[in-house]
């Protein structure tokens, strides 16, 4: 089990009930940090000297937080056209979980559900049980 993490207006928090802390117990975290975990500035540049302090001591690639869809909702333009590279950046970022053999399928679906907003529907298979996320965040960049 790991401490749920989810995305707000302001980044990353948890949720604190009655001096308890929601916990998760499937790929909830992993999901939440491969799109939304790393460096928003950086995130897509290669041998970025502002790396998330996280991928310093990791020595395998498939492990470090790019989140280059994070870095893509803050630098593109919120358009329809622009969905299908948001789509693109999350199966990527996801990608590791079928290189590691942590999940069998990764499918992802992206769309504009308000101005400025975007919905970002995770489906996972591993193991032969299905999990299923969704994201509905900022798109920081603007026209």
């Amino acid at each position: 089990m790991d401490v749920l993490l989810y995305q707000t207006n302001d980044d990353g928090e948890i949720n604190v009930e009655n001096g308890v802390i929601e916990m998760a117990p499937g790929l909830d975290n992993a999901v939440y940090l491969s799109l939304f975990g790393g460096n928003e500035d950086c995130s897509a540049r290669p041998n970025c000297p502002f790396t998330w302090w996280g991928n310093i001591s990791e020595d395998d690639d498939a492990f470090k937080y790019k989140s280059e869809t994070l870095f893509l909702l803050k630098g593109l333009p919120a358009t329809t056209g622009n969905l299908h590279r948001i789509e693109q950046a999350a199966i990527r970022d996801l990608n590791w979980l079928i290189t590691n053999k942590v999940a069998s399928t990764v499918l992802v679906t992206v769309s504009i559900p308000a101005l400025n907003r975007v919905k970002i529907l995770v489906n996972i298979e591993a193991e032969g049980m299905e999990s299923n996320f969704e994201f509905v965040e900022n798109w920081k960049a603007s026209l």
